[in-house]
């Protein structure tokens, strides 16, 4: 896709957010709200869902494509010499492990949000087919599109298959403190040790972004400015 579709709110320090799902940013404005008190933050929506397109044909998604378009945003919005944060939850993350091991020449720091990446866990593959199948479940209709509806069909089987570069550097990876017990927390946890990156909790659960905006905005603000 050539087109590039982004909001950019706040000021200070660039932070590149990526959404879970499909990449629709709906729900996130509170955080980024919280959060533009201390950044430039910039969210970007992979499938331009949120900006007309959703409705429009969607093809399969391939990990490297968020994280290439992810990496054109980011120059286009950082002056030369310039570096960013990034923060990316679910299918988010996986772009933003991507892009920490492809493009890592303009990034601070990434935190990655409870990543999807369930084959790295000794019985993955598994859990990855009783992941898609408890998502799928009951899910598909003939009515009109939603952005769920597009992360089922087109980004769920392809980004849980994905396996993340061992030693990442400057990286977090998070999970939900309520996700305690739950796939992906141990699926954090796995890619944390593999990756070579920070663990840590944030508020809430998978969800914690919409579930505790202020809180869990507050808990990124600190993981970023105390790693630098």
């Amino acid at each position: 896709m050539s087109d590039l579709y982004y909001d950019v709110t706040g000021s200070g320090p660039v932070l590149l957010l990526v959404p879970g799902g499909a990449g629709h940013p709906m729900g996130l404005g509170p955080l980024t709200e919280r959060l533009a008190a201390h950044f430039t933050v910039v969210t970007y929506d992979p499938l331009g869902l949120a900006h007309g397109r959703l409705g429009e044909p969607v093809a399969d998604q391939r990990v490297a494509d968020w994280s290439d378009g992810a990496h054109r945003v980011l120059e286009a919005v950082l002056a030369p010499g310039e570096s960013a944060y990034v923060f990316g939850t679910s299918a988010g993350a996986i772009a933003a492990l991507d892009l920490s091991a492809r493009h890592p020449d303009r990034l601070r720091h990434v935190i990655a949000h409870e990543p999807p990446c369930v084959t790295l866990l000794p019985d993955g593959e598994r859990l990855r087919a009783e992941l898609i199948g408890q998502l799928d479940d009951g899910q598909r209709d003939s009515g009109e599109p939603t952005p769920f509806s597009v992360f089922l069909a087109h980004v769920l089987r392809p980004f849980s298959a994905y396996r993340p570069s061992v030693g990442l550097p400057r990286l977090t990876v998070a999970a939900g403190v309520d996700s305690r017990g739950q796939l992906l927390h141990r699926t954090a946890e796995f890619a944390a040790r593999h990756t070579g990156g920070a663990f840590v909790e944030f508020p809430g659960g998978h969800l914690g972004t919409l579930e505790h905006p202020a809180t869990f905005a507050d808990r990124i603000t600190g993981t970023l400015l105390v790693t630098g």
